[in-house]
């Protein structure tokens, strides 16, 4: 029998530890015992991967009406510049009176304009003043902000969020940003709590400032002329995986039943053949750290799939 990858590694793994055994740590040693845990994820998606595929903004006023405005500009063949950001999502596919679009940008250029920038100092707990605002009770473009900061604080900046600010402070750039109550001033200075109690308590700093803002441009491109084709591209950009119960080998087969059934399949290491043959037919054969939120398409049937990797 051929080895697959994960027998490979564990025995070159344990063969290079038994030679070094002499000289490792006891720390070390105790770790030779480990195995790892290989936990397969799916679920079925209601919709088709067509309806899946297409993006539709939001009722909000801060993502969904700039991104409202930005269709109306490019499609069928128009554009749409922004400064800092983008209102739309690079490569989303829209619909466009039976006609099927990709939005693609471009940098154009940079453009030097003043932006507000907001920051916040932390401030004790036995020093919050009676007056200071519950995060909860601001309007969604301040609390947002407010939140994405304490995020970023309480992380050391090690928080996802860090990457939406621009060094330690949050700019304003999105039109609802630039009406709401941090912008307008009212808020410079004010103590804002994220707890009834006081705790995580902020204080905010609003100043102006010249920045270079990248400028974006929106575009749109025509990838089909009816659903059927749209279909075909669909398939040939998002699906990860598209399977056949019918062509696929027996046991491969009932394991990605089972883990359709239950939602879930997990093996420890050494892991089976029929195993190690679906993540192969899944694409995920070569996966060393987990992922998730591919697309199946099984038996005319959808599903997103992760794969989950676990020391034991």
């Amino acid at each position: 029998m051929t080895p697959t990858r994960r027998r490979t590694l564990q025995a070159t793994g344990t063969a290079t530890l038994m030679t070094l055994a002499g000289c490792l740590s006891d720390n070390r040693s105790n770790s030779q015992g480990s195995t790892e845990e290989y936990t397969l994820d799916i679920d079925r998606i209601e919709s088709s991967p067509i309806e899946y595929a297409l993006y539709e903004p939001d009722d909000s006023p801060l993502f969904g009406e700039p991104a409202r405005i930005a269709l109306e500009n490019i499609l069928p063949a128009g554009q749409h510049t922004t400064y800092g950001y983008e209102p739309l999502p690079n490569d989303g596919y829209v619909d466009y009176e039976e006609s099927y679009y990709q939005i693609k940008y471009v940098v154009t250029g940079r453009q030097q304009m003043e932006r507000q920038i907001v920051r916040v100092d932390t401030v004790p707990q036995e020093q919050v003043p009676d007056d200071a605002i519950l995060v909860d009770t601001l309007e969604r473009p301040s609390a947002r902000i407010i939140k994405i900061l304490h995020s970023y604080t309480q992380s050391g900046g090690g928080s996802s969020s860090a990457e939406l600010l621009r060094d330690d402070g949050y700019v304003l750039r999105r039109p609802s940003e630039r009406e709401s109550r941090l912008a307008s001033g009212e808020l410079d200075g004010q103590v804002i709590t994220m707890t009834d109690s006081g705790a995580w308590a902020y204080r905010v700093d609003v100043t102006t400032e010249q920045l270079t803002e990248t400028t974006h441009t929106a575009l749109a491109v025509e990838v089909a002329s009816s659903q059927s084709e749209f279909r075909e591209v669909v398939f040939g950009s998002r699906i990860d995986a598209e399977l056949s119960a019918d062509e696929m080998p027996t046991e491969p087969r009932e394991i990605l039943d089972q883990a359709i059934a239950k939602g879930t399949y997990t093996e420890e290491t050494p892991t089976t053949d029929a195993f190690e043959r679906l993540l192969d037919l899944l694409g995920l054969g070569t996966v060393e750290k987990g992922v998730n939120g591919e697309l199946l398409w099984y038996d005319d049937e959808f599903y997103r799939y992760g794969l989950y990797i676990n020391t034991t």
